[in-house]
């Protein structure tokens, strides 16, 4: 089905295979600007703005197989690809007409895709990508069965990104109503009492306790320690405490690099204290294999030792909205800067199972979780190869025969 190219001619552009074109994006595509859309509730045509679908209408702009839409203002350069009869926002360029003899134009969308437009914006507060940039705008053209051919291939690896995507989504569900359930239900009970926690009010199991977080018997947030007889150490960044997975990750530093930070051990939970971070749900555990067992992290997370509670039904607990709420009504400081002080985090009224069916709990949660983590590595897999297959099919490298 393919081959590696090998007779190139030089174009204004760079090598392009010799039946390629250059041709200017204006003499392919008739484009507009966007306009204004009256958003229904009742509507059945799509609206696409430059961040994509963002409503619907009743009434439609543009009606042909296939419609480029090119983010003009806000999201500038984003591209997409509309089918059918849909609308145009202002804040968008698309693509009225174009030559059907010369261009195929899911190939364009994907071509355009692979420039990055957004690079071409407008430096200035407000982005923006013209449409006399977009005309003027020199793109390399196969003959038009390849590029039928090359948008085929693309957009089949699309498909399998959108399969895997749904299959996430469908995962990320069941484990949210599984929290919901088995954070307050637990396994198998039949009698319950009412207890009220943080700002709300739940059924428990009667054998269950309502503890507060930083109760000696359960938890503690970790004081801070020097460390000297190392040269390096693992550090822990605000960027690689995760948002939805377990485990944080880490790097290697020269301890002379490291000025400010939180000292922390193997088995720590690290919670993100700062805005946005703790409301974008920024929490994992330290992985036992860390080297010499500790590692430094930034001074804007807490290092969590878990004394008489199962470390990952306390991560769950702190991921369940409920629970993670109380603590953001907690939160202080200037706007942009606001944290969660550690005293809330102690005083958190938490429910607690008997530690057997912590474990269990946490089990079925973290089951989930690898899951969720199995399906991600896939989506990335193929984003990975699509990346790869455009540079090659995109620029002539190789050929779809």
């Amino acid at each position: 089905m393919f081959y590696k190219e090998i007779n190139f001619k030089n174009a204004e552009i760079g090598r392009i295979p010799k039946e390629w074109e250059v041709v200017k994006l204006g003499n392919v595509l008739v484009l507009k600007n966007g306009e204004r859309p009256n958003l229904s509730e009742e509507g059945l045509f799509p609206v696409y703005g430059a961040n994509g679908v963002m409503g619907y209408t009743k009434e439609n702009l543009v009606d042909n197989d296939f419609t480029i839409i090119i983010g003009r203002v806000g999201a500038s350069g984003e591209v997409h690809l509309g089918t059918g009869k849909i609308w145009v926002s202002d804040n968008a360029i698309y693509s009225e007409k174009y030559d059907k003899q010369k261009v195929y134009q899911p190939f364009i969308y994907h071509l355009l895709k692979f420039k990055q437009l957004k690079r071409f914006a407008t430096k200035t507060t407000h982005p923006i990508i013209t449409q006399s940039f977009l005309k003027s705008l020199k793109i390399p053209l196969p003959p038009l069965e390849e590029q039928q051919k090359i948008a085929h291939v693309l957009m089949s690896i699309d498909k399998a990104i959108e399969v895997v995507d749904e299959a996430i989504a469908k995962a990320e569900r069941i484990k949210k109503g599984l929290m919901q359930e088995l954070l307050t239900k637990g396994i198998g009970h039949r009698e319950f009492k009412k207890v009220e926690f943080d700002g709300f009010k739940v059924e428990i199991p009667k054998e269950w306790e309502v503890v507060r977080l930083g109760d000696k018997r359960i938890a503690r947030i970790r004081g801070n320690k020097s460390i000297t007889n190392v040269e390096n150490a693992a550090f822990i960044p605000m960027e690689l405490i995760p948002d939805s997975s377990v485990y944080v990750r880490y790097e290697i530093r020269n301890l002379k690099e490291i000025k400010s930070s939180n000292y922390c051990e193997a088995g720590d939970l690290l919670l993100a204290k700062i805005t946005p971070c703790f409301e974008n749900g920024k929490q994992g555990i330290v992985p036992e294999d860390i080297p010499n067992g500790f590692a430094f992290t930034t001074t804007e997370a807490f290092p969590i030792v878990c004394e008489g509670i199962d470390r990952l039904f306390l991560f769950y607990i702190l991921k369940h909205p409920k629970f993670r709420k109380a603590l953001e009504r907690s939160m202080s400081g200037t706007t942009g800067r606001q944290r969660v002080p550690k005293k809330a985090v102690e005083n958190l009224l938490i429910p607690l199972p008997p530690l057997e069916e912590q474990q269990k709990i946490a089990e079925i949660l973290s089951k989930w979780d690898e899951v969720i983590e199995m399906k991600k590595a896939k989506k990335d897999k193929l984003e990975r190869m699509k990346k790869k297959v455009m540079e090659l099919l995109l620029t002539g490298k190789v050929r779809v025969k």
